[in-house]
């Protein structure tokens, strides 16, 4: 059995981490992944990745660095990226992992005109977003988790926009039949996104924003964590439903 990969490119901060576990752990949870199949790979220490025809699919993680840096694990992590595509290997980026796919596949990413996006946000389906196979019975509306600085500012020529917030119109991104990513953090829960405010009230201040409110306003968010599992069961599982 091919194994399952989660392509680290960064890590939860230190005391996120002591209190909630990382990223791996999150993503294996909210996926509802099995932890005999899954391989873990740490990119931006500098591991490499298998070929993509050894492994059954991969979800490419969040992190604290930037795509517009092009660190040389990142670039290379995009050419794997781009490989993979070839042979219509499943993917699912999330946060880094979302802006990293619409990269390497020619989009454009930048920081968001207005500044970080943080909290549980409206996310909106679009009319192409409605009919996707992943969407199906979701309402035109549900709440995501969101920490991030940068964005997809232009999608590829090829991606299907699938949904989007009020600021960020590039929350959720098809480029193939196996191949989507999200803005939004689906493997986060309440007291994550509580734990990634705390840490950056002193920023959300200085940017004229209010951590207060944004923490009071956290809450549950199954329906985002609904599309992350049904993407692992539809591509990642042998016995798995949606």
């Amino acid at each position: 059995m091919k194994p399952v990969l989660i392509i680290r490119t960064g890590r939860a901060p230190d005391p996120i981490r002591a209190r909630h576990g990382d990223f791996p752990h999150w993503f294996r949870l909210s996926a509802g992944l099995q932890p005999r199949r899954l391989q873990v790979v740490d990119v931006a220490n500098g591991e490499a990745l298998p070929p993509p025809k050894e492994i059954a699919g991969a979800i490419i993680t969040g992190s604290a660095a930037m795509v517009t840096e092009r660190a040389h694990w990142s670039e290379l992590t995009a050419g794997w990226i781009r490989d993979a595509m070839d042979v219509s290997l499943p993917l699912f980026g999330v946060c880094y992992g979302h802006q990293l796919m619409a990269h390497a596949l020619g989009g454009t990413v930048g920081y968001l005109p207005g500044g970080r996006e943080i909290g549980t946000q409206l996310i909106e389906l679009t009319d192409a977003g409605k009919r996707d196979s992943l969407a199906l019975g979701l309402p035109p509306h549900f709440r995501a988790h969101t920490t991030h600085e940068q964005s997809v500012l232009e999608a590829p020529a090829e991606a299907a926009v699938l949904a989007r917030s009020a600021r960020d119109p590039h929350q959720w991104l098809r480029y193939g039949p196996h191949a989507l990513s999200v803005q939004f953090h689906p493997e986060f829960n309440a007291e994550v996104m509580r734990a990634y405010i705390r840490r950056k009230h002193s920023d959300m201040h200085r940017e004229g924003s209010d951590p207060k409110r944004v923490f009071g306003e956290v809450g549950a968010t199954p329906l985002a964590r609904r599309v992350l599992r049904r993407f692992a069961n539809a591509h990642l599982q042998d016995d798995g439903a949606s």
